[in-house]
This record gives C-alpha cells, sequence and structure tokens, in this order.
C-alpha cells in the first residue's frame, strides 16, 4: 500500500489546514507557502494522481471543482483577475501526485509564469 499524499492526510484531519471551502466532492485551503496575496489549493477528494490519470467519468467532478473556483473567486474579490494552476507530472512542476488546482490572485500575475 502506498503512502497517503499529504492532501489526502488534510482530506483525512491528520494535518490541519486553512479550510476555506469544503463539501462531499472536494476541499479548499490556503497554501502554506503562498506565491500571491491569494493562493488557494482546491482539490478533489477522491484520490486521482493528476490530470493524466482522469477518466470520462471524472467529468462531473471537474464540472463541480470549476463551479467552486467561481465561488472561491466572488469570495476572495478576484474579479478583476486571477489564475487557476494545475502541474502535471515531472517537468510540468507537480510535487504532489493528487490532482490539485492553484487559485492566485490579488496581484498582477506576469506571463510566462516561469
Amino acid at each position: 500500500m502506498s503512502e497517503k499524499t499529504i492532501f489526502k492526510r488534510i482530506i483525512d484531519k491528520e494535518i490541519p489546514a486553512q479550510i476555506v471551502y469544503e463539501d462531499d466532492l472536494c476541499m479548499a485551503f490556503k497554501d502554506v507557502h503562498p506565491q500571491a496575496p491569494v493562493h488557494i489549493l482546491l482539490i478533489p477528494k477522491k484520490e486521482i494522481a493528476s490530470t493524466d490519470q482522469l477518466t470520462e467519468a471524472d467529468t462531473p467532478l471537474l464540472g463541480h471543482l470549476y463551479g467552486v473556483l467561481r465561488q472561491l473567486v466572488k469570495e476572495f474579490n478576484l474579479q478583476d483577475g486571477y489564475r487557476v494552476v494545475t502541474n502535471c507530472g515531472q517537468n510540468g512542476g507537480q510535487t504532489v501526485y493528487h490532482l490539485h488546482f492553484h487559485l492566485l490572485g490579488g496581484r498582477p500575475l506576469l506571463w510566462p509564469p516561469g
């Protein structure tokens, strides 16, 4: 059996987090190393390693996650602009193999990002 990811441990309440949203399908919390004034991580409670492991059956879940992102944009007053990022694989910068979305905002975001 593989070791739990840090995000699974947060879902299971083994590690504390500043949770800003939670329902039966997902959880959102503040990033402990924020890269912008607003840096929220949104994760599904279903364990999916990355976008590469998504299936057609996950389409409703993805729709739900983007609906939650829209709620968070309003809650954190990011209507002037924000970025949603998901990293996939080692060369894509993924360090935690549990699908997650970074919601970044609260300042001008430059391009290219890195």
